[in-house]
């Protein structure tokens, strides 16, 4: 054959299969977009405001002993629980609601040489109540017993809502419904409505304080106020008509 001939045919099928690769390219792309315009993806969110309904409150007692005499450390720690479990029990709580933690000893460096080597005692005692009210009132009145002569204060008072799995499911129904409510309006603009849902996820949980908006990608529980905010969102994609 001819090599003159040869040469122009095999160009001309390889600029066709080029060219059938380049539309296939476009058409597969074409239909892509196409396809993901049939659906909509939104996140909606809802918000209540609930009221605590437990409380924990941790008080800490601490002394100092001499290594010399370690044993007026101990009573001194057993005098202060004792000065706190009684004001708990008188302004509500009950025995068995009260713990304690063991009781932890720290070595106290001293620069001046020769001096005896002391040690710091310290203890947690905590009490958790469904009475919030009660609670909030033991922790005003622990810095009273600084006056009878112990080493006691206040560590931490937490507010919790016990209902919060029970919240959550509806909230997530809530949250669905706010974010259809987004998606019909973003598909009014397009001349399409929404239809059902083809799939749906939940995001964290956020507790947070009255008003706040430190949210936290892994969730958070925020245990300062007895007034709190809980929020939910959710992911969810519609199909559209």
């Amino acid at each position: 054959m001819n090599e003159s001939r040869v040469l122009p045919a095999i160009i001309t099928g390889v600029a066709l299969v080029i060219g059938a690769l380049i539309f296939g390219g476009f058409y597969y792309s074409a239909q892509t977009v196409m396809n993901n315009n049939d659906s909509l993806s939104v996140t909606g969110s809802t918000k209540t405001r609930v009221t605590s309904d437990q409380a924990k409150l941790s008080v800490s007692i601490s002394s100092t002993a001499f290594e010399t005499d370690l044993a007026s450390g101990y009573n001194n720690m057993a005098r202060e629980l004792k000065l706190v479990k009684d004001m708990m029990i008188r302004l509500g709580a009950e025995d068995a609601q009260i713990i304690q933690s063991p009781i932890s000893m720290n070595q106290m460096w001293d620069d001046k040489n020769g001096a005896p080597q002391r040690y710091q005692l310290n203890q947690t005692i905590s009490v958790q109540l469904n009475d919030v009210e009660k609670v909030t009132e033991i922790s005003k009145k622990i810095p009273e017993l600084a006056s009878q002569g112990g080493i006691v204060s206040v560590q931490s008072l937490e507010y919790y809502y016990s209902k919060l799995p029970d919240l959550r499911v509806s909230l997530l129904t809530e949250a669905i419904q706010d974010a259809k409510a987004r998606a019909e309006k973003i598909a009014e603009g397009t001349g399409r409505r929404v239809g059902s849902v083809e799939a749906a996820s939940s995001g964290v949980v956020q507790v947070l304080s009255p008003n706040s908006v430190e949210v936290s990608d892994f969730g958070s529980y925020d245990t300062s106020t007895i007034e709190k905010d809980v929020m939910v969102t959710v992911k969810a994609s519609f199909r559209l008509r």
